[in-house]
């Protein structure tokens, strides 16, 4: 059974998208489809334990650091027992969604032993070492992607000065169901991409995570509902200086939270499956 803490951070915080009829679902906010920007970005989706049997429950977006390593979020990891990606730019009207076949790449989840949630004081503590690696069990041939994300030097984000221009990668829609009761988000399963900037450079937590802008009416892209685990990216770059961990209202505005990758544990351990 999931954790009341894990519901929180899926039903309130977080931008992991449950598969669920009735849930949000969402993606990059004010953001455009992505184009072959980011080949080795792709849409994760999450087995676990339901009602005794195993079967999809949630996804989040994905990194691949290689061809058998995929780095994500550890609340995606959490709890799961086996995961499938795509890599595919809309996998929308793919059959084989969920459930997975010939398109798809099968994998093991690994949380970080230090993940937690609801261990910090305050919104910005709400969650420490949200990270996760998926390792496939075949490699992804070169003729799907041929070139992958790339880790930061230890403490590269502290380099970067506020205001920063970072790129956001994910999976879904822009599109805001308006009407009566909470902001509910819908979208389809495309890989999005959008320019963001780094809110600040020091803050509470800031060496281990940052925070980024989730602001469309003032032409920001941001992370919403189905982004959990997703790349920010340098700006025009490969390299991965955050995974997207958690937002901090249900209009996915403001700013949003993403665990940093740069911390020499996190990159460690890491590095510990690409030896």
């Amino acid at each position: 059974m999931r954790s009341v803490r894990r519901l929180f951070l899926v039903l309130v915080l977080a931008s992991v998208t449950a598969l669920l009829p009735t849930a949000p679902a969402g993606a990059i906010t004010n953001g455009q489809p992505d184009n072959g920007r980011h080949p080795y970005v792709g849409l994760l989706v999450f087995d676990a334990v339901v009602d005794g049997t195993v079967q999809p429950a949630w996804r989040c977006s994905g990194s691949l650091l290689s061809p058998t390593v995929v780095l994500t979020a550890g609340h995606c990891t959490d709890g799961a027992v086996r995961a499938r990606l795509w890599l595919d730019e809309n996998v929308q009207t793919n059959p084989e969604y969920p459930l997975g076949g010939a398109t798809s790449y099968e994998g093991t989840p690994y949380t970080n032993p230090d993940f937690c949630i609801g261990c910090g004081p305050g919104l910005p503590g709400f969650a420490t070492r949200d990270v996760g690696i998926v390792v496939l069990s075949e490699p992804v041939p070169t003729s799907v992607v041929s070139e992958y994300a790339e880790l930061p030097a230890p403490r590269y984000v502290d380099t970067l000065p506020r205001g920063a221009a970072v790129d956001l990668v994910g999976y879904g829609v822009q599109e805001r169901i308006r009407g009566g009761g909470p902001p509910v988000w819908a979208g389809l399963r495309v890989r999005l991409f959008a320019d963001a900037q780094l809110v600040s450079g020091q803050f509470v937590h800031s060496a281990e995570f940052i925070r980024v802008t989730a602001n469309p009416s003032q032409g920001k892209g941001g992370t919403c509902f189905g982004d959990s685990g997703g790349p920010v990216l340098s700006n025009n770059g490969d390299t991965v200086l955050a995974v997207n961990s958690y937002v901090t209202n249900l209009n996915c505005a403001g700013v949003t939270y993403s665990q940093r990758v740069d911390i020499p544990a996190v990159l460690a351990w890491i590095n510990s499956f690409l030896d």
